[in-house]
């Protein structure tokens, strides 16, 4: 009988910097008086983070919703967006806040992505834009969306929030499609507690976006576009400051924790491992499981009960279908017919406890509690 953990391993824990060094910034900010605004620390942290990413045009948000929410609204869209079903619910309420319809498209198997082989057969004369997202760091076939995007004059946006800092064939994941979103939420591999941004391509958008997340205020007397308050503000910045010190370090544990993981569940059946890319190509942001019922003889949720009564709490992410929501129901693209791959993913995938810290003996041991459980042809657990 494998014995639990004393303590609970959550699925992952914040990258924290040094407090010291945060409290210095904390004292810098005290003494400009200023807390907000585009103040210092957030112009510094733009920088640094243009070059940390590569990218020419980026845009500081008070989070990643509000800035998905808002370039979408910088980029006039309208009518209907082409869209994947299996990603957090923010990236579809960002398209409802601004009125536009989401069409679902099925995922790829293997990364779990939008499946770009079937979004061709759902662009109507209303379809403005695709959204893609990309997958536990797995990106999607971006070259083959643009040209499907190219072919009809469609825009073309993704959801980075789990892709920050990772390349696309040997270019910067940012690089790809009119504009890409990255979360810098605590649970994100790079964080400021609560944050984001957008990366984007055409240079113009930089004055929109900032009357966009500023009330669409141009100066003290003229307010030219209907706007929200979706600003970084100064201490969110100087958290980020320091946490970005850290970034290659984290990387490199979660690539050793990563390692361990592959080693320990490579030949276990019904276990297949969905997050593979490495270094420059990987995010490194989750690690994900996905259990077969007819070959590991056990059921994801089953698992993932028995795990959570030895104190290891894995993750159904993302659950539910985002096609599921009772106000998607009467859309065709969001029948369970229409969605086969993605209705079978979403009840077989499991995110694991992963982040820089985990002990790599605990890892050993999470897998020694999962392996028990497999059951043989003949019915009995190993």
């Amino acid at each position: 009988m494998l014995e639990s953990f004393d303590e609970p391993i959550p699925i992952t824990r914040p990258l924290l910097p040094n407090l010291q060094n945060v409290n210095k910034r904390m004292s810098e900010i005290w003494d400009s008086k200023w807390v907000t605004n585009n103040g210092q620390q957030q112009r510094d942290l733009q920088e640094k983070l243009k070059d940390y990413l590569a990218v020419e045009h980026l845009s500081l948000f008070t989070n990643g919703t509000m800035a998905l929410l808002l370039g979408l609204k910088s980029l006039n869209l309208t009518g209907e967006v082409i869209t994947t079903p299996f990603t957090f619910p923010a990236t579809l309420q960002a398209l409802d806040w601004n009125g536009l319809t989401p069409v679902f498209c099925d995922i790829e198997p293997n990364t779990l992505t939008i499946d770009s082989s079937k979004i061709e057969a759902l662009i109507t004369e209303k379809t403005s834009a695709i959204l893609g997202v990309h997958v536990f760091g797995n990106p999607c076939d971006v070259l083959k969306i643009q040209e499907i995007a190219d072919r009809h004059g469609l825009k073309v946006i993704y959801d980075g929030a789990h892709a920050f800092g990772s390349e696309i064939k040997g270019n910067p994941v940012g690089h790809y499609g009119d504009m890409t979103m990255f979360s810098f939420h605590a649970t994100k591999l790079f964080n400021t507690v609560e944050g984001g941004a957008l990366v984007f391509k055409d240079r113009r958008l930089a004055a929109k976006l900032n009357l966009l997340k500023n009330f669409g205020i141009a100066d003290q007397e003229e307010v030219v576009l209907s706007g929200l308050n979706a600003k970084m503000n100064e201490i969110q910045a100087a958290i980020g400051l320091e946490t970005l010190k850290l970034i290659d370090e984290e990387r490199e544990k979660r690539h050793t924790v990563k390692k361990v993981y592959e080693r320990q569940l490579a030949n276990v059946p019904g276990i297949r491992l969905l997050t593979h890319l490495e270094n420059k190509k990987s995010s490194y942001q989750y690690f994900v499981i996905e259990i077969d019922e007819r070959t590991f003889g056990r059921t994801r949720d089953w698992l993932q009960e028995k795990l959570q009564q030895h104190n290891v709490f894995a993750r159904k992410y993302f659950y539910p279908l985002c096609s599921d929501f009772t106000w998607y129901k009467h859309l065709v693209s969001a029948q369970p017919r229409n969605l086969p791959q993605a209705q079978k993913t979403v009840k077989e995938v499991l995110a694991m406890p992963y982040y820089g810290e985990l002990e790599l003996a605990s890892v050993v041991r999470i897998c020694n509690i999962i392996k028990s459980h497999h059951v043989t042809t003949s019915g009995i657990a190993l």
